[in-house]
């Protein structure tokens, strides 16, 4: 299928960036549907004179919304939030947001629809993230049946919120924290003696996933015909339990920060805590999200069905987490 115009919803995001550049490389015409044009002007460099168009857009208001789809060929939608303010909840963000712009976007005649949700959407979660993942999945399929959903894991890319964050932890910081339940704990060795376990299994495990094969992923939903009503988890090669993340970010930082064990109650307090900061660093949801594998289980088809081979996060993290080494690491010394 040709693209002329698409309207990508939340497209000024870390994933978003990449999707509107790999779109205006594509010679397609792009409608960035944000909340504030301006913050997303760095956004036009990507493509030629006039390619790419932020346009103000409510996405709680009809209207506002119509406007932002009128005459596009196909939609995405990537508006996702991870924690609540008073005016951005996940109830309005994750569920009557996607509903409204599925509908309308059928209405306006658009001929694909891409809704970019979250590995482990799950009306059954503790926690509320999850759950309205999975009831916006629901509300796209009510309006748009052939609607392609992605449910890609944690990605991770240059202007990731994930290995940046915890490579910033590591200039601040003497420990990084994962959090187990089965840590500090007794335990016999194989001659029986007792001891006690300080690691534990390493806490939750995640799959991270490269932004630029989901930006792929999308492109191919929006142009092959045998992706359409289809949901596609996303994952990268290899699943890292917590503590081997923390590890791998170390190691790429070139530092001694130490990674160590901590209990699931503690980040529970934690949590309580660092949820009223303007950008809380963790909240309770988060921690009972947590409490959940974040990993691809088979059940669905994956980036292979889509004809993508994942890429490591091993061969993308040098690109960019050298900026966190200590300033000596990233002197070259040249003879005079």
């Amino acid at each position: 299928m040709s693209l002329r115009l698409v309207t990508v919803f939340g497209g000024s995001g870390f994933l978003g960036r990449q999707i509107v550049q790999d779109l205006a490389t594509r010679g397609v015409r792009v409608r960035v549907a944000v909340r504030d044009p301006h913050k997303a002007a760095f956004l036009k460099p990507l493509g030629d004179l006039g390619q790419i168009a932020p346009l103000k857009v409510h996405v709680g208001d009809d209207a506002s919304v119509a406007r932002a789809v009128e005459g596009a060929d196909a939609v995405i939608n990537l508006i996702g939030i991870l924690y609540e303010t008073p005016r951005r909840t996940f109830q309005a963000m994750h569920v009557d947001a996607p509903d409204r712009i599925a509908r309308l976007s059928k209405a306006a005649g658009a001929r694909r629809f891409v809704h970019v949700s979250a590995l482990g959407a799950d009306e059954s979660s503790k926690a509320v993230y999850a759950q309205t993942k999975a009831k916006g999945e629901a509300a796209v399929r009510a309006h748009f049946p052939e609607a392609s959903i992605l449910r890609p894991s944690v990605v991770f890319g240059p202007h990731d919120n994930f290995f940046n964050m915890f490579g910033s932890m590591t200039r601040l910081l003497p420990a990084l924290p994962y959090y187990v339940n089965d840590a500090f704990r007794t335990v016999r060795n194989d001659q029986g003696r007792k001891g006690v376990d300080l690691k534990g299994s390493g806490g939750p495990r995640f799959q991270p996933v490269y932004v630029g094969d989901v930006s792929e992923a999308v492109m191919r939903c929006l142009t092959e015909d045998a992706h359409q009503g289809k949901t596609f988890d996303l994952g990268g090669p290899r699943a890292y339990s917590m503590r081997e993340i923390m590890d791998l970010v170390v190691e790429q930082c070139e530092r001694h920060t130490k990674v160590v064990p901590v209990p699931f109650w503690v980040a529970r307090i934690q949590a309580k805590v660092l949820q009223f900061m303007p950008k809380p660093l963790i909240t309770p949801d988060q921690v009972r999200l947590l409490e959940t594998d974040n990993v691809v289980t088979g059940e669905r088809p994956g980036l292979e069905a889509l004809g993508i081979e994942p890429t490591a996060a091993e061969a993308i993290l040098p690109t960019y987490m050298h900026r966190f080494r200590p300033h000596h690491r990233n002197v070259v010394m040249r003879p005079s």
